[in-house]
């Protein structure tokens, strides 16, 4: 997931010169899911609301939708659905879209495992961007 986030950014950071592609996301998950949106989409929302200097993002049943400067999120619930998240960019001519959808919960364990075995014997403050050997 935290590899899909910064493409999030970096794709927002290319968008925002283009002002014709209106963004929106959406997640689907669980049925069991309580909060909606996720805090997955919620931290996707706000860097596109960073990045593309909106208002902020507002939670509607469907796109496309007069957003007034917001983001726009659609949140379904769906049986067995571990989690997909999608932002699209659509304008008159095209549509651009990126997508991550968990197929289990394994890849979240592997993250935090991943992330036990960076940390261990350091000092200090650490996130996942270090443990990605993002720059």
């Amino acid at each position: 997931m935290n590899i899909f986030f910064e493409i999030n950014r970096k794709l927002a950071e290319i968008m925002y010169a283009n002002p014709a592609y209106a963004p929106s996301l959406t997640e689907i998950h669980h049925t069991e899911k309580k909060d909606a949106p996720s805090g997955t989409a919620v931290t996707l929302a706000q860097d596109l609301v960073d990045k593309l200097h909106l208002t902020g993002w507002e939670l509607v049943n469907q796109v496309p939708v007069e957003s007034a400067g917001k983001l726009p999120i659609v949140a379904l619930r769906e049986p067995d659905v571990p989690g997909t998240h999608s932002i699209l960019y659509e304008s008159d001519i095209d549509q651009i879209e990126i997508i991550h959808t968990a197929k289990s919960r394994r890849g979240f364990a592997f993250g935090a495992i991943r992330a036990a075995e960076f940390i261990f014997g350091k000092k200090g403050f650490f996130e996942m961007k270090d443990v990605l050997n993002f720059k």
